[in-house]
C-alpha cells in the first residue's frame, strides 16, 4: 500500500480562509520566539550561562545547547500532539499547542537570571525551552494539515507556503524587535531587561492566534476520513524517514543563514550587535520573498523541480558567500545582496516543502507523519545547528564550518529529492514512493 494523499478537499470561500489565517498564525508566534531566541543569544547567555563558569564562548555554546534540547523535544511533540490531531481532530490541538507556546515564551520574559537564583536559573529557563519544544512539534503537523486539507484544488503548494511564510515573518519581526530595542537602548539597559520585552511581547500575539483558532473548522478530509484504515507501521516509518531526508538541507541551510548567522557575525568575525541584525534582517527578506512563489510554482511543475533548484543552490554557493562576508575588501552591498540572495535560494526549498510533506501521508496519519518527519530533521539539523557551529569553529579556529554544514546537509537532501516522483501538481501516485509500498 502506497502512502497517499487521498482526495483533494472541497472546503472553498470563509472556511479555507480561516484555515489559511489560523493555520499559519501559530508558527508566526512560534518562529518569532525561536528568532528571538537566536538572536539574543549572546544576551541571555551572559545572564544565564556566563556566571556558571567558563568564558563568553563556552557560555554560548551553553545557549545552544539548551536551545537545542527544545528541537529534540519537538520529535516528542509531534508523536504525542500528532497522534491526538489524527484521533479527534487538527482543531483541538491546535488550541492546546498555541497556549502551550505562548505560556512558555512569556514566562521566559519573567524568568529570574543567574544572579538572582543562581544555578536555578539556567534550568528554569531549560524547562521552558522543554515545554516550548512539545508544543512546537505538534504546531507544525497540524498547522500543514490544516493548510493542505483545506487548499483548494491544484494550490496546495501555495497554501501550504503560507506555513513557511510565516516562518519567514516571525523571524523578521523577532529580528525587528531585536533591532529596535538594540537602538533604543544602552548595552546596560538591554542586557538588564530589555531583553525581557522581547518575549513578553508573545503574550498579546499568543491571545490573537488563539481567538483565531477558537473560530476554526474541523478540516474536512479528518472530518470525511477519520475513520478509514490506517497504513501498515513499517510504510508510514519508511515515509517519515524520506520525508526527513528531503527537508534536511532547508531545516540546516535555513537556520545556519536565518537563525545563527547574528552570533556567528559577532563571535567569529566581530561584527557588532546591529550589524548582525541587519545582515539577518535582509537574509529572511530574501527568505520571505521567494517562499510564495515557489509555492505557486511547485503547484505547476512539481515540488521537486523547485526543491531540487535551492538545494542545489546551497551546495554550490553556501561557502563563496560565507568567504564574501569574510572578505573586509567587500563592499557592504555586495554583502547585503548576497545575504538576500542566501535567504532567497532557501525560500526555494521552503516554499514547496510543507506541501511535499503533506503529500506522503494518508489523512489518517498526516498529522503524525509529517510533523515527525519535519521534527526530526529539525532536531538534529537546526537545533544543533548553533551548537555544532559554535563549538566547533571554537575548537578548530576554521571560520568556514557554517558553508560547509549547510551545503553537506543540502547535498543529501539532494539525494533524497531525487526519488521524488515527478508529477504536475507533487501527487503521489500508486507506486511511486519505491520502497515504502
Amino acid at each position: 500500500m502506497t502512502l497517499i494523499f487521498g482526495q483533494r478537499p472541497t472546503a472553498r470561500g470563509p472556511a479555507a480562509l480561516r484555515a489559511l489565517a489560523a493555520g499559519s498564525v501559530g508558527n508566526f508566534v512560534e518562529w518569532y520566539e525561536f528568532g528571538v531566541y537566536g538572536y539574543f543569544a549572546t544576551v541571555i547567555a551572559a545572564q544565564f550561562f556566563t556566571p556558571a563558569g567558563g568564558g563568553e564562548a563556552e557560555a554560548l555554546v551553553r545557549t545552544y545547547a539548551s536551545f537545542a534540547l527544545a528541537f529534540f523535544f519537538r520529535p516528542v511533540g509531534a508523536a504525542v500532539f500528532g497522534r491526538l490531531g489524527d484521533r479527534i481532530g487538527r482543531r483541538p490541538v491546535l488550541i492546546l499547542v498555541i497556549v502551550l507556546m505562548t505560556g512558555a515564551t512569556t514566562l521566559i520574559g519573567a524568568l529570574p537570571t543567574y544572579a538572582t537564583a543562581g544555578a536555578l536559573a539556567p534550568w528554569l529557563l531549560t524547562l521552558l525551552r522543554v515545554v516550548q519544544g512539545l508544543s512546537a512539534g505538534g504546531e507544525f503537523g497540524g498547522a500543514v494539515a490544516v493548510l493542505t486539507e483545506f487548499a483548494p484544488p491544484g494550490r496546495r503548494g501555495l497554501y501550504g507556503a503560507w506555513q513557511s511564510f510565516t516562518v519567514a515573518l516571525g523571524l523578521l519581526a523577532g529580528a525587528g524587535v531585536a533591532a529596535v530595542l538594540g537602538c533604543l537602548l544602552t548595552e546596560a539597559q538591554l542586557h538588564d531587561w530589555g531583553w525581557r520585552l522581547s518575549f513578553l511581547l508573545t503574550l498579546p500575539m499568543g491571545l490573537a492566534a488563539l481567538r483565531l483558532r477558537l473560530r476554526l473548522d474541523e478540516t474536512p478530509a479528518f472530518t470525511r476520513e477519520a475513520a478509514a484504515v490506517r497504513p501498515p507501521p513499517r510504510e508510514v516509518a519508511c515515509a517519515i524517514a524520506l520525508g526527513a531526508g528531503r527537508v534536511m538541507g532547508w531545516a540546516a541551510a535555513g537556520y545556519t543563514f536565518l537563525v545563527v548567522l547574528p552570533s556567528y557575525l559577532q563571535s567569529t568575525l566581530d561584527a557588532s550587535f546591529q550589524q548582525a541584525l541587519l545582515a539577518t534582517a535582509l537574509a529572511n527578506l530574501g527568505f520571505a520573498a521567494t517562499i510564495l512563489p515557489a509555492g505557486a510554482l511547485s503547484d505547476r511543475i512539481g515540488r521537486r523541480a523547485v526543491m531540487l533548484t535551492g538545494a542545489l543552490l546551497v551546495v554550490a554557493l553556501a561557502l563563496p558567500l560565507l568567504n564574501l562576508l569574510q572578505d573586509t575588501t567587500t563592499s557592504y552591498a555586495v554583502k547585503g545582496t548576497a545575504l538576500f540572495g542566501a535567504g532567497a535560494v532557501v525560500g526555494l526549498m521552503a516554499g514547496p516543502g510543507p506541501a511535499m510533506l503533506a503529500e506522503l501521508f494518508p489523512t489518517t496519519v498526516r498529522h503524525t507523519g509529517l510533523g515527525l518527519a519535519y521534527a526530526l530533521s529539525n532536531a538534529v539539523f537546526s537545533g544543533c545547528a548553533g551548537l555544532i557551529i559554535t563549538e566547533t569553529v571554537e575548537r578548530t579556529g576554521n571560520v568556514d564550518i557554517p558553508g560547509y554544514y549547510a551545503a553537506a546537509t543540502c547535498a543529501v537532501s539532494v539525494l533524497a529529492l531525487a526519488r521524488t516522483p515527478r508529477s504536475g501538481q507533487g501527487s503521489q501516485k500508486e507506486g511511486e514512493l519505491s520502497g515504502c509500498g
